[in-house]
């Protein structure tokens, strides 16, 4: 299997569901971005974010999530579609844009890396040098381009800025092995080299973004679930609202302000993750490395 078969099963499908993963029992997470493998209706969750952009068709969060929905129902053209209106409507958001090259990648029957997937994870890296998605998937390009040993460099430098606890970190370390083994390269004393990042003492060890943090229970956010949408709506953005109230009254929680990140990337607010997370910054410079890294494991924009 070449480094495009381990990306599409492995890599490329943690760095895209990284946030929806971290964010299992987040405030207000089943209503409007349920797992859509756990779902008993993903076409319904489907047909809700079609009428959502429809009736707003400059959301383009709305169309973020919508793409998402495709990309995990495996209608990866449709998710292409989506994604390019995402990506119309907010230009400068390099999460959009890795997103549609990923899903350009996996729309393609033919050609591993398609040209349209190809200038997408350009525009990301521009816009956000540190994306991972986007530095695999060009490190991708260059082992389809027989440059093996730039692509293991690029892996490795990825995996350097890797968070301790990454979902893609194993499969990463797992790609990068593969792949010399295939091109006969030594790896074994460089990924030796690269040391995980140790762990928060806060957290004994584990991250705030990919812990189970309290929240509403699983069967709460269920019976949620089958409220009509406007309650929905309001049910959720209250508790989010909740603990934003809660934040300013307390800037120095550290992990409220993750657990704030992490339900505004599930919900699909990326504006207002990346503006939580400047806030959660500014109100605490002596944990800006921490929150960094949270935000990262999140897929926090602009960070």
């Amino acid at each position: 299997m070449g480094a495009v078969g381990i990306a599409t099963v492995s890599i490329g499908y943690n760095l895209a569901r990284a946030p929806e993963k971290a964010a299992d029992k987040a405030l207000g997470s089943a209503p409007l971005a349920p797992d859509m493998q756990q779902s008993g209706n993903p076409e319904a969750v489907i047909r809700e974010l079609q009428d959502r952009v429809g009736a707003n068709p400059n959301d383009a969060e709305g169309w973020q999530m919508l793409g998402w929905a495709y990309f995990e129902s495996g209608r990866h053209a449709d998710a292409v579609r989506a994604y390019r209106h995402a990506t119309k409507l907010v230009p400068g958001n390099a999460t959009f844009w890795s997103s549609l090259g990923e899903a350009a990648v996996m729309a393609s029957e033919h050609d591993p890396m398609p040209r349209e997937a190809a200038d997408a994870f350009d525009k990301a890296i521009a816009l956000d040098p540190r994306d991972p998605r986007a530095r695999y998937f060009l490190a991708v390009r260059k082992d389809l381009a027989k440059d093996h040993e730039g692509a293991i460099r690029d892996w490795l430098a990825l995996l350097a800025d890797t968070p301790p606890g990454a979902p893609w970190e194993a499969d990463l370390r797992r790609t990068i092995e593969q792949v010399g083994k295939i091109n006969r390269i030594d790896v074994a004393g460089r990924l030796a080299a690269v040391k995980p990042s140790a762990p928060h003492p806060a957290m004994g060890g584990l991250s705030v973004a990919t812990a189970a943090i309290p929240g509403p229970s699983r069967e709460q956010m269920q019976a949620a679930a089958t409220l009509p949408k406007g309650q929905q709506d309001a049910m959720v953005e209250g508790m989010v609202s909740s603990l934003e109230a809660k934040l300013k009254a307390n800037p120095a929680n550290v992990d409220g302000w993750i657990m704030l990140m992490r339900s505004r990337m599930t919900l699909g607010e990326t504006a207002k993750a990346t503006a939580a997370y400047r806030s959660a910054k500014a109100a605490n410079p002596a944990q800006a490395g921490r929150l960094r890294d949270e935000a990262k494991i999140l897929g926090v924009p602009g960070i």
